[in-house]
């Protein structure tokens, strides 16, 4: 359950980086929603964090949460905000995936 959380935990993490992406853009009142939504995500994700480490090594659990919040942040800046998908950018975004998954499985 605790993996669940943690990706779950990730995902938000996207969010919040994602958040601050449109914040930037934002004019007017659309700024504090953005900013708003970051709040939101950030606390939803640092929160979950903290659960999933009641059980999972803190070394395991921070790596695989960042490492989900930053292949979801590349992968929102391509499809989102039009950011280059040039080879070496996706070879190595598919090497941290490869070690997102083999801690997982070499963890408890």
């Amino acid at each position: 359950m605790n993996w669940i959380l943690l990706i779950i935990g990730g995902l938000f993490e996207v969010g919040f980086a994602s958040c601050l992406g449109k914040a930037k853009n934002a004019t007017g009142l659309a700024v504090y929603g953005w900013y708003g939504g970051f709040l939101v995500c950030l606390t939803i994700s640092m929160l979950l964090l903290i659960k999933a480490t009641q059980t999972l090594p803190i070394g395991t659990a921070y790596a695989v949460w960042t490492g989900i919040g930053a292949v979801g942040t590349v992968l929102v800046g391509i499809f989102i905000f039009k950011e280059s998908a040039e080879f070496w950018r996706v070879f190595f975004l598919a090497t941290l995936i490869g070690s997102i998954i083999g801690l997982k499985f070499v963890s408890a």
